[in-house]
């Protein structure tokens, strides 16, 4: 492998296109949707009210359009929901082998309405490739279904600038919670045989607070909802990675993927 089959990331996943803020954008048309924010109402009831009326996947993602349970929606431009090989129309719907889970969707996942859309995305795309794992038959989401960002900084103006790029911020463990019906109701619905966390965010949601991917990424655990659970770095780790050390950590993400893989035979 050469250093130039790595996509050209000078500046980390988040040196995209630029785009105008999501305001000046016409936001996608959405459910209607008036939540009730009772101040005796835990942050995550509205996702978890919203997830329970559903009864497929495609419910799902059209409630989840409306979901204001945290304050993330505001500067999103639209829920990014998970997106794979299901079909709510199919008798007896095939199981989904493998379920990736990432952190929370990017940039240009938010502009298209879809899941690793973005460089990480075809970083992984790349990847599960060499693995020998069939892209088209898996399943990709996000413990957070709206993008979190601030705007860059404008030289001279610090934060209190207007640049156009949308730079990612990390989203809180509120958001977190707030977010974590949808993901819980998805694993429930396709019932995977195994759940591969990507990065730190997506494991510890899963998996505890104190798990550590430096240390048990690649093994395998029982969790939630009684599926079967590995974790491995997010692609966006590998692209932010030093230049010189990118070809190894694209080698261990590739041979975290072979041995998820090897757990469903």
């Amino acid at each position: 492998m050469t250093q130039e089959s790595f996509l050209p990331d000078p500046e980390g996943p988040e040196a995209e296109p630029e785009f105008d803020a999501p305001h000046d954008r016409e936001r996608p048309d959405e459910p209607d949707f008036e939540p009730d924010f009772d101040s005796d109402q835990p942050a995550n009831a509205s996702a978890a009210a919203l997830a329970a009326t559903a009864s497929t996947l495609d419910e799902l993602r059209e409630a989840a359009a409306g979901c204001r349970g945290c304050d993330l929606w505001q500067d999103a431009l639209q829920t990014v929901f998970g997106e794979g090989p299901y079909s709510d129309a199919a008798a007896e719907p095939e199981r989904i082998e493998m379920v990736f889970i990432g952190e929370q969707p990017g940039d240009r996942e938010d502009v298209e309405g879809r899941p690793f859309v973005g460089p990480a995305g075809a970083l992984l795309d790349r990847a599960l490739g060499d693995a020998g794992i069939d892209r088209t038959k898996a399943y990709v989401t996000n413990t957070v279904k709206h993008f979190k960002w601030r705007p860059q900084p404008v030289r001279g103006q610090g934060f209190r600038g207007t640049g156009k790029r949308r730079i990612h911020q990390k989203p809180n463990q509120e958001q977190i919670n707030a977010c974590r019906p949808w993901l819980d109701a998805e694993l429930g619905m396709l019932k995977p045989r195994l759940v591969v966390c990507l990065g730190a965010t997506a494991a510890q949601a899963l998996l505890g607070r104190s798990f550590r991917v430096t240390r048990q990424r690649g093994q395998l655990f029982d969790g939630p909802g009684g599926l079967r659970y590995t974790a491995t770095v997010h692609p966006s780790s590998i692209l932010r990675a030093d230049s010189s050390q990118r070809e190894a950590a694209y080698a261990d993400f590739v041979d975290d993927l072979r041995n998820a893989l090897a757990a469903l035979s």
